[in-house]
């Protein structure tokens, strides 16, 4: 029988009425359960319980007394996916530079340029388009490294689009690069933290955002001692962006030097770094955010996504998505993309020889873009896999559609057959997010104008 539940209006209907009960139940019936629970597996005919906002139990027959019924015959359920780095603010420009030849283009044009006019509006604008089309794509978490404030106000509205969207958000606060700024930061992550995140249970978490080094934008941004005490100080991780070759490993040994390294600190990109910068990284247990996409296409330092160097020292990366002014918005591309580079390169290594390629699978990259972007992001404890305890942050992909029929291997669907169009229903934090195909709660109409009129505003205003 093919799935109706999550294409019903009724069963909406139930769920929205009972969306104030703390205790409210969902159970999902007779699915093809995809835990990314290393102990669980993949489970067939199974069931799923939710709870409030949390997932009460997962496994065969179980019993949902009292709470709405979701027929999920015909579907694959699995954990949201995470998106472990996007500079959300930028969205109304996407696609504006699709063939960027390199770092340099784009950052003269967005973070040079366009970037100097935005309002605390534009930020707003931006950051919500993007946390609404992450949810569409099943991306139920997303760490915003949102590098364009101004303004305390321009951070509070970043933040405020995050809430306003319903995902489960990760705002990583820093200073623009170039242009007039209050200079503010990281200063008035106190005031943020206190106004945005002080309840632990909040879909909200902050992190302090910095760069590698100083080439780009001078000391003050560069990730070093002083930034690292702050962000102790405050009991927040730290994501460092532009992490690419020579310099950027230079940095990996001081920070191992001065004892900064380790799990609360994720380094995005690491493209091309050295093998002793390599070795650091792993024996500290520091994260690493791949951007599999921004990797290849702008040709980030050796422009190959570094999936084989964190493995082999014992680390497994998250993804992310990076810019969508030259990128693509989804976390099934980076899968794919990542899946398909490494593979390559694999069996290349040992073409014309006797040696077998030690190739990824779909597991792994569907493990990275799950339960390993969740523990980069630090919030292995909260989402990440359909585990019993933690938040029910999942999707509902139709494994009838014409696309993905007949189901075979459920990894394999998930990460090589689907897309947004196959997930019916999203919900994040017990909530639905998506139902029936649609994003909930959206006026695309006026968003649409919003996006239009931010975009003008930006292109036609003179750089600062």
């Amino acid at each position: 029988m093919i799935a109706s539940g999550t294409t019903s209006p009724a069963v909406l209907e139930q769920l929205q009425r009972r969306s104030a009960d703390p205790k409210r139940r969902i159970l999902f019936t007779g699915a093809t359960i995809v835990t990314m629970d290393p102990d669980s597996g993949v489970l067939y005919g199974a069931d799923l319980l939710v709870e409030g906002d949390t997932i009460l139990d997962v496994g065969p027959g179980l019993s949902g007394e009292g709470g709405v019924v979701v027929d999920a015959t015909g579907t694959i359920l699995a954990p949201g996916f995470v998106d472990t780095h996007r500079h959300a603010w930028e969205t109304q420009l996407r696609r504006i530079m699709p063939d960027v030849d390199d770092l340099g283009a784009y950052v003269m044009s967005t973070l040079a340029g366009y970037a100097t006019v935005y309002r605390p509006h534009d930020m707003y604008v931006g950051t919500r388009l993007a946390a609404l089309t992450a949810i569409d794509g099943g991306i139920t978490t997303m760490l915003d490294f949102s590098h364009n404030s101004r303004t305390p106000e321009h951070s509070d509205a970043a933040v405020e689009a995050l809430v306003d969207s319903g995902i489960r958000g990760v705002h990583a606060s820093m200073g623009p690069h170039f242009g007039e700024w209050d200079k503010q930061w990281p200063g008035d992550l106190t005031r943020l933290r206190e106004k945005h995140f002080a309840s632990d249970d909040h879909l909200l978490t902050l992190r302090l955002a910095a760069l590698a080094t100083d080439e780009i934008a001078g000391p003050a941004l560069a990730y070093g001692p002083e930034l690292a005490r702050t962000a102790k100080e405050l009991g927040i991780g730290v994501s460092v962006d532009a992490v690419f070759g020579v310099s950027s490993s230079q940095a990996v040994l001081e920070w191992e030097r001065a004892g900064i390294l380790g799990a609360d600190l994720t380094l995005i990109h690491a493209t091309g770094l050295t093998p002793q910068a390599w070795k650091a990284i792993g024996e500290s247990g520091t994260t690493i955010a791949l951007a599999p996409t921004s990797d290849a296409q702008i040709g980030l330092e050796s422009a190959i996504p570094a999936v084989d160097e964190a493995l082999s020292v014992g680390v497994r990366p998250g993804l992310s998505i990076d810019v969508e002014v030259a990128l693509v918005s989804d976390m099934f591309t980076q899968m794919r993309a990542l899946h398909a580079i490494q593979r390559m390169r694999a069996v290349n290594a040992v073409y014309g020889t006797d040696r077998q390629p030690a190739r990824i699978t779909t597991y792994d990259v569907l493990d990275f873009a799950t339960l390993q972007g969740a523990r980069t992001n630090g919030l292995d404890g909260v989402t990440g896999s359909l585990t019993p305890g933690k938040k029910a942050d999942l999707l509902v992909i139709q494994a009838e559609d014409l696309n993905n029929m007949p189901l075979n291997d459920a990894v394999g669907t998930i990460v090589l057959g689907s897309d947004a169009r196959n997930i019916s229903a999203v919900l994040i934090n017990g909530e639905p997010r998506k139902w029936n195909g649609q994003v909930l709660d959206v006026d695309l109409r006026a968003l649409r104008e919003q996006v239009h009129s931010s975009r003008e505003y930006v292109l036609n205003t003179p750089a600062a």
